[in-house]
């Protein structure tokens, strides 16, 4: 059996960023496997050494000289660069990435015990809150983690997890796609597969340091949200429970400032509840903020997928972990 791993870099992402997502994955417990770990890395201008650091980390490297496609790109000239190797499932990881050490083992064990899935992954946490903007995307994640549970619709932002490699190597993705990970995982709810999360295994990743990077990663999920109508009709075959799910996310989702009062009546109690501090009650200012924010990047990605433009795919701060 094999398994490969891929990594979509773009020309934002530091060397040592690279380095410490690549010390991580293959670190991971990868059982008896047949592994080949690949980093397509978007080159950037001027002096980029990545790739060779890289290939010394011994991962194997792919370098592209142009964006297209973005990550979607990026991810179809993986399945490209695999195909002699033929990949039974496909892992897809970003440079901040954190799985667990069983996170492949136990995925890959739920791919094997359901015939109809086409991707299995985890509940996700964030492991950069040391601001009020990463500590609100926190929180907001404990609850993505608690609708997602309980959604018919199983959407892993970034397609991060573990893939049935026959079925990704025939669909590919879309590269005219803003939500790459939304519009893979509308096609595959259309055609009848299921998305699987699992529960005894974590991943963790970076949220936004800034209200700048945040608004700017949301406007392009929303406009890539916008993109997804198109499916509308095939998505008539899709189960009942699955088609609920995805006009909920289609709609609702781009109405926040709807929750602001339930948030101040509700998120003190329930983050006090979940954190045990009363720091973190503060903790609801920013996602009053949030909200408000959140409602500006869905009216102008409206207005922008309406205008016929595009968003841009902007650099995010990380630390370094």
């Amino acid at each position: 059996m094999k398994i490969a791993v891929v990594v979509p870099v773009s020309p934002f992402e530091s060397e040592e960023i690279l380095r410490k997502s690549i010390e991580h994955l293959r670190s991971l417990d990868y059982d008896d496997f047949e592994v080949k770990i690949v980093y397509v890395i978007d080159r950037a201008s001027g002096e980029d050494r990545r790739g060779e650091i890289a290939e010394e980390l011994g991962v194997e490297v792919l370098l592209r000289d142009s964006r297209r496609g973005k990550r979607a790109g990026a991810i179809n000239d993986a399945l490209n660069f695999l195909a002699d190797f033929k990949p039974n499932y496909i892992a897809i990881f970003d440079v901040d990435s954190r799985p667990e050490r069983n996170f492949v083992v136990e995925c890959v064990k739920a791919l094997k015990n359901c015939h109809d899935c086409y991707i299995v992954s985890s509940k996700r946490y964030i492991n950069n809150g040391i601001n009020l903007v990463s500590e609100t995307v926190e929180a907001e994640y404990n609850l993505i983690n608690f609708l997602l549970k309980r959604s018919k619709f199983k959407q892993f932002n970034g397609m991060i997890g573990v893939l049935r490699g026959s079925v990704l190597m025939e669909k590919r993705l879309n590269e005219w796609a803003v939500a790459e990970d939304a519009d893979f995982a509308t096609r595959m709810h259309a055609e009848g597969f299921k998305g699987v999360l699992v529960e005894t295994t974590k991943l963790y990743e970076q949220a936004p340091l800034t209200w700048k990077d945040l608004y700017s990663q949301r406007k392009r999920w929303y406009y890539g949200g916008v993109q997804l109508w198109r499916y509308r009709r095939k998505m008539k075959n899709a189960k009942r429970g699955v088609r609920f799910s995805w006009y909920m996310a289609l709609t609702l989702t781009y109405l926040p400032v709807l929750y602001i009062p339930l948030i101040i009546l509700i998120s003190p109690f329930l983050l006090l509840y979940h954190y045990r501090s009363v720091s973190k009650i503060k903790v609801m200012i920013g996602l009053v903020v949030h909200a408000i924010l959140l409602q500006i990047a869905a009216v102008n990605a409206l207005i922008t997928y309406i205008r016929r433009r595009d968003v841009e795919w902007d650099a995010i701060k990380r630390v370094i972990d």
